[in-house]
């Protein structure tokens, strides 16, 4: 079985996070996280994988290569002009279209049993599957009301509280079969939520949606949901595949005098961190991040490569790649990045 992580959008709900790192390579616990679900796929016996990639694409392509170090084969997808998230499952039609395969957005982060969605999606003769998630506030998701046997009804888009039809959310982790590709013109944008979707409903296709009890999953494309999903990843909510280090720190590091780190912290390699530091969970450090003297991070996650001046002081706060921040300086409730240098 194939199949497709979408990656091609710009990610401006993180802006200006994501304005020199392409949505793809946001980190997780200082890891990518289009790298955890390559892992998460190749758990499945998913090993043929295509991404599709637009904004900095040079970049992802450097990270991920062929995808051999994650036990998979990637295919990439280079689309000039964004097609939309059906457009581009369709121009990899060649690739997808001999059997039934997964489509996985790389905002997603879940442990949710794939298997189980694959199987059920086979026992319906489904044309198409959704994984469903059960949520207590549904006004920033897109809404599935489903029929006993998991038949879609109906779908409400980012309902107010209170009108909501259903507490079952889209994940955006689909299972399809080639027939799907007849549902997606060529050559023009399309896209599953507000299009193929309705259109399938419409005409009464065999079209499920399944509840995914007892999953996690969270959408990591706002800066809410994204520190959230850190602090679960941090405090084992979630379990990560393949070697990577939820907390703690390597021997790379450099530690000064009198550093306290309470709570669940992660610390990347080569990272500096001054006398007197302070570093309160949860907490992500990048790697070789520098900290002066006396400050302190609480409730923050640090973007590699970032220098905190001497006595700053950072809390609930995302610092991108590369930033420095003042000697001295607050920050507190904010999201602080570079800007490309033809954007400055």
């Amino acid at each position: 079985m194939k199949a497709m992580i979408l990656a091609g959008g710009l990610s401006t709900r993180l802006y200006p996070l994501t304005r020199e790192v392409p949505k793809p390579l946001i980190p997780i616990a200082g890891e990518p996280n289009s790298a955890h679900l390559l892992r998460y796929l190749k758990s499945f016996g998913i090993d043929e994988v295509a991404i599709n990639i637009h904004y900095l694409a040079d970049k992802i392509e450097h990270a991920f290569g062929d995808g051999s170090q994650y036990g998979v084969t990637l295919t990439y997808l280079h689309e000039d002009v964004l097609m939309g998230s059906a457009g581009a499952v369709k121009a990899m039609e060649a690739f997808l279209g001999d059997d039934t395969f997964v489509v996985i957005g790389c905002d997603e982060i879940t442990d949710m049993r794939l298997d189980a969605l694959i199987a059920f999606h086979k026992k319906q003769n489904a044309i198409a599957s959704i994984a469903l998630v059960e949520a207590d506030d549904v006004s920033q998701y897109g809404v599935v009301v489903v029929d006993p046997n998991g038949r879609i009804e109906a779908f409400q888009e980012k309902p107010a509280k209170g009108t909501e039809k259903s507490k079952l959310v889209n994940t955006g982790v689909y299972v399809f079969e080639p027939a799907i590709f007849d549902r997606i013109p060529a050559g023009e944008f399309y896209d599953f939520g507000k299009n193929v979707f309705p259109e399938l409903q419409r005409d009464g296709e065999a079209f499920y949606g399944m509840s995914m009890q007892g999953a996690y999953w969270r959408d990591i494309g706002t800066p809410g949901e994204y520190r959230l999903a850190t602090r679960d990843v941090l405090e084992g909510k979630v379990r990560l595949l393949g070697n990577a280090r939820v907390r703690g720190y390597p021997p790379d590091v450099t530690l000064g005098d009198d550093v306290r780190i309470e709570g669940d912290v992660r610390i990347g390699s080569r990272a500096r961190l001054g006398d007197n530091v302070r570093v309160i969970g949860p907490c992500v450090i990048g790697d070789g991040v520098v900290i002066g003297a006396g400050a302190t991070i609480e409730n923050s996650i640090v973007w590699d490569g970032a220098r905190i001046g001497k006595g700053a002081r950072v809390a609930d706060s995302i610092v991108g790649i590369d930033f420095e921040i003042s000697a001295g300086a607050a920050i507190e409730g904010s999201i602080v990045a570079n800007e490309p240098a033809a954007a400055r």
